[in-house]
């Protein structure tokens, strides 16, 4: 019994001294939450309205949210009357252990001065293609042109090669088309530059070329070069198959 009240009034004493302070943690939390809230909002609103591109202003919203949060986090354990010095060294310490993270955050901030591409351009990295669709902090999201998400770290996407194919604001369809040896090589090779001619998604400069490529087993070859626009790529690559 006598146990049993020693404890009971050690639970009380707990609950004493940690009880204000795990509820004032709380509501720090909870307020904070919400402010943090207000506070991306208002920034989105206002980063809308200036000349800043829609990837720094993403970039730059990702920096803000995580600086915010990680001053919350201060404040929530600063409530808690745990030591933010101790707190800040088991900090970097995981940095230090997290060391690809900080790779990824400096590649990021390489992307946001260098720009080889932006939100919107189609590019080739890593083994992947696909339309940027965000760069945050720590990753690049792409979109693949079967509509497949892909992540690719910051720190890769900075330190290997990079194809884009918006930067200059066309892209050259690469095709081959083969005729049979009985048709008219002539009309065929009309008929194609016509299919080109016709689609408005080819640009008219430079020209679209179609030329025999090699004399095959069974068939001629053409090789068929018009320029696009980046987003209409899919649309003229197949026009040909649509003869």
């Amino acid at each position: 019994m006598e146990n049993a009240n020693i404890l009971l009034e050690k639970a009380l004493d707990f609950v004493t001294y940690y009880g204000p302070k795990v509820l004032g943690a709380l509501l720090i939390l909870i307020i904070g939450s919400w402010i943090v809230k207000k506070i991306m909002i208002g920034t989105g609103k206002i980063l809308s309205k200036t000349k800043y591109d829609l990837t720094l202003q993403q970039f730059f919203q990702n920096i803000l949210s995580w600086a915010l949060k990680i001053v919350l986090i201060l404040l929530v354990v600063s409530t808690l009357g745990i030591d933010i010095t101790a707190f800040a060294a088991i900090i970097a310490a995981a940095g230090l252990a997290l060391q690809g993270s900080l790779s990824n955050f400096a590649g990021g901030v390489v992307i946001m001065v260098f720009k080889p591409y932006k939100i919107g351009d189609l590019v080739e990295a890593q083994g992947v293609i696909g339309e940027v669709s965000e760069i945050d902090i720590f990753n690049t999201r792409l979109v693949s042109p079967d509509n497949k998400k892909i992540i690719v770290p910051n720190g890769a996407m900075a330190n290997g090669n990079i194809i884009n194919y918006t930067a200059e604001g066309k892209i050259r369809v690469d095709l081959e088309v083969g005729v049979s040896y009985d048709s008219d090589i002539k009309k065929a090779k009309d008929v194609l530059l016509k299919v080109l001619t016709d689609n408005s998604k080819v640009l008219k400069s430079p020209a679209p070329f179609v030329g025999v490529s090699q004399l095959a087993d069974s068939s001629v070859q053409f090789v068929v070069r018009p320029y696009c626009k980046p987003a209409d790529y899919w649309g003229v690559y197949l026009a040909p198959m649509k003869m």
